[in-house]
């Protein structure tokens, strides 16, 4: 599943319950994208971990420390600088977008009170660590986006900071929506049903749009023109549900596991995946650090096996290359004694021979029969009763 919007919205919940009212007491940059809080909040620690990783962005509770840089990088150092031991006043998701805002306060050095939003958008490639002040002003980030790079933001210092807009997208969370209004912003693009609805609303992944339509009855690779009104009503009631379960924070975090493989992860019940196995959890971060700890492993597993088939494979071709040799002489070794008898009577008879003849006739003194001699016409027949003793 992608760390689409309603997983961010579940683990915006988690977070603002376990760090809202804490403090920051330690700030490390393991890896040139990623960083690594400490935070206290009365008795309780809690490492946070936040990775801008364009291929796996994350945000969890780590359970582990994770080895830092003697020398920290600009970004962390600048960090250390402002909220090193800055108080967190809330976290907050903007809609259902893939960010998650960090409002702090901290005192400056004239001991006067500031804040400071640290912005943790989670959106692929284009994942970022944004540091900005009350005016929205950019202090920094853990990438520097320039003009060249995107037409649509800049992320440098000293830009102002915005939340790039999601196209045409409507915000999900919207309580007022009739089913006029719905079949008709699903309705606008001739897409596949599930297409139309994370193509229409901020924070739907396709995994996400499936188990609505799973539960709505309807195939979701059908065109939505094709809906009737009974069909477009079951999509909108699934719809709604799914909606009001993340409005009110009824979020259930589970992995779905086939023969004990992780496929799919969620924060509320799926029913797309009745048939296998689905296990629950009491946080989102444990769901996210099991399930990428899992897929890893089951990764490597399979990376390793095929390392182990191939080597196992390019053995076998050679020892079967290698059997098939040795075949062909153990057959040319039963005419061994042949070889020996062909040199034996070419030695007796090879003196009156002439040279020249592919094979010759002789009488073989051991049993009395008649025996034809293959020939090299380019040898003697001495020198072929030669080869025929190497033979043997």
């Amino acid at each position: 599943m992608a760390f689409d919007g309603i997983t961010i919205a579940c683990l915006t919940k988690e977070l603002r319950e376990h760090l809202v009212g804490g403090r920051i007491s330690k700030i490390a940059q393991p890896e040139k994208d990623e960083l690594l809080f400490t935070i206290h909040k009365e008795k309780e620690q809690y490492r946070l971990a936040v990775s801008a990783d364009a291929s796996l962005p994350l945000l969890y509770f780590a359970k582990e420390n994770k080895k830092s840089p003697l020398t920290a990088p600009n970004f962390c150092m600048l960090l250390r600088k402002h909220i090193q031991n800055a108080r967190i006043t809330d976290v907050r998701q903007p809609g259902l977008e893939r960010i998650v805002n960090f409002e702090l306060e901290h005192l400056n050095e004239m001991g006067d009170l500031c804040h400071k939003t640290l912005a943790v958008e989670l959106m692929g490639k284009h994942s970022n660590i944004i540091f900005y002040n009350e005016e929205n002003v950019i202090i920094d980030s853990i990438k520097h986006i320039s003009g060249m790079v995107s037409s649509v933001r800049e992320v440098l210092p000293g830009r102002t900071y915005f939340v790039p807009q999601t196209g045409e997208k409507e915000d999900a969370l919207e309580d007022d929506r009739t089913q006029e209004q719905f079949a008709q912003a699903v309705s606008q693009k001739p897409l596949p049903v599930y297409k139309s609805l994370y193509m229409t609303f901020t924070g739907f992944s396709p995994i996400v749009s499936q188990e609505i339509c799973y539960r709505a009855g309807i195939d979701g690779d059908l065109p939505v023109q094709t809906l009737t009104q009974e069909q477009m009503a079951k999509l909108y009631k699934a719809f709604s549900d799914y909606v009001q379960d993340v409005r009110q924070g009824r979020f259930v975090p589970n992995i779905v596991y086939d023969k004990q493989v992780p496929v799919e992860f969620g924060v509320l019940p799926f029913q797309l995946y009745r048939d296998m196995e689905e296990r629950d959890y009491d946080s989102v971060s444990d769901v996210l650090y099991q399930y990428y700890a899992q897929k890893s492993m089951v990764t490597r597993i399979r990376q390793k096996s095929s390392d182990l088939r191939r080597i196992v494979q390019t053995a076998l071709e050679r020892n079967v290359k290698k059997y098939d040799l040795q075949m062909k002489q153990l057959k040319d070794t039963k005419k061994r004694e042949n070889y020996q008898l062909y040199g034996e009577l070419l030695q007796a008879y090879g003196y009156g021979m002439e040279s020249g003849l592919k094979s010759v006739e002789v009488d073989n003194y051991h049993t009395g029969e008649k025996v034809t001699i293959p020939l090299d016409e380019q040898l003697t027949p001495l020198e072929n009763a030669k080869r025929y003793f190497e033979k043997y």
